[in-house]
């Protein structure tokens, strides 16, 4: 008899790669080998193979090495790993699934603002949340009166994908924009002004979609360039959320966005530390994240159901003092791997299965 079944949701990318054999950033091979510690078998199967009113899926299986399809049962826990950002799709979603399956971090992706409006109902978060507001020229103008520097993002990207940045120069005001909104841009075109009228290509930008614009942090450097941090927070086999791992992300030089799809470097944080840093404690740095980070998966995971598995972005200040930029549902988690942090790498896999089991463990 084979070990019972946990699902894992994938994008139609992801699933063609499967079968075909080809490498991708989801290294889905370590799930298997989870699988495996935990006593049981992860399947594979996109939004698309689910059928209304049917028990049964057809999901990739690992089977002596080799991934194959087969009719299984619907799994009864479920790990998703596609995007569900629209409430359609939730819904969708749910008239599909047998109502005995579980699906966890069901829907992972917020709108940036919202979570922002989240995180402020908690008092004790504050201080580490920059002002935040929706951009409008009106709310652009305002915050420019109050800070020197501004970030301009949209409200529903990932990856780095369209950021602009506004800066106060000693003649007046300049733009730094991508020239392309693709996922690897790497050209950025800059526009300086006077006066009371923004730039045309940011109120065509900011009237085209939602975006927010918000305080920038001061952001600690590593050799002259900002840095920030992808902090891994999973629930694990007991069900609590514990930090799977911190990375720094470097940008590159000459440039304010740190993603590495838009050219960032990866880092591990002891080394910036002790070459940038050394009047810093390591320990207590990363004591100090640990503490923020917990406390917002446990704040968001109480206001948002089914969340278990969170990618948040981290900065600190000079001083080491840990401010949020904004929390990504379905973390990539490539980043430890391209560091060489190939433990928490493992981990950023092995902990939803592990939760998974304890799923599994509470249903029997």
């Amino acid at each position: 008899m084979y070990p019972p079944l946990v699902g894992i949701l994938v994008s139609n990318r992801l699933h063609g790669k499967i079968l075909s054999g080809m490498r991708d950033y989801e290294e889905v091979r370590l799930y298997v080998e989870a699988g495996k510690k935990y006593g049981f078998t992860p399947c594979f199967f996109r939004l698309s193979d689910l059928r209304s009113h049917r028990s049964t899926v057809t999901a990739i299986i690992c089977r002596n090495n080799d991934f194959s399809r087969q009719s299984v049962a619907v799994p009864r826990i479920i790990h998703n790993r596609i995007i569900l950002s629209t409430n359609r799709m939730n819904r969708r979603l749910a008239a599909l699934l047998p109502g005995n399956s579980q699906l966890f971090n069901r829907r992972n992706r917020y709108g940036k603002l919202y979570i922002h409006r989240l995180l402020m109902g908690k008092t004790d978060l504050q201080p580490h949340l920059p002002e935040t507001r929706k951009a409008t020229p009106r709310a652009v103008m305002q915050m420019m009166k109050k800070y020197d520097s501004l970030i301009i993002k949209p409200n529903n990207s990932s990856i780095g994908r369209g950021i602009m940045k506004i800066d106060r120069t000693n003649a007046g005001w300049k733009l730094t924009y991508p020239s392309l909104l693709s996922r690897n841009n790497r050209k950025w075109r800059t526009v300086e002004w006077k006066g009371t009228r923004l730039p045309s290509v940011l109120r065509s930008r900011i009237r085209r979609s939602f975006h927010i614009v918000q305080k920038r942090l001061p952001l600690a450097t590593y050799q002259g360039r900002p840095f920030d941090l992808r902090v891994s927070v999973q629930r694990a086999g007991d069900g609590n959320w514990n930090i799977t791992g911190i990375v720094a992300k470097v940008a590159p030089e000459n440039a304010f966005v740190t993603n590495v799809a838009q050219g960032g470097k990866t880092r591990q944080l002891h080394t910036i530390l002790y070459n940038d840093y050394p009047h810093l404690s390591y320990q207590e740095v990363v004591a100090n994240i640990n503490r923020l980070s917990l406390n917002i998966a446990s704040y968001l995971s109480k206001k948002l159901p089914h969340l278990a598995d969170l990618g948040l972005d981290i900065a600190i200040t000079a001083d080491g003092f840990p401010m949020f930029i904004e929390c990504n549902g379905k973390d990539q988690r490539y980043s430890f791997r391209d560091a060489g942090m190939l433990r928490e790498w493992t981990a950023t896999y092995e902990n939803p299965m592990a939760y998974a089991k304890y799923l599994l463990d509470a249903r029997n």
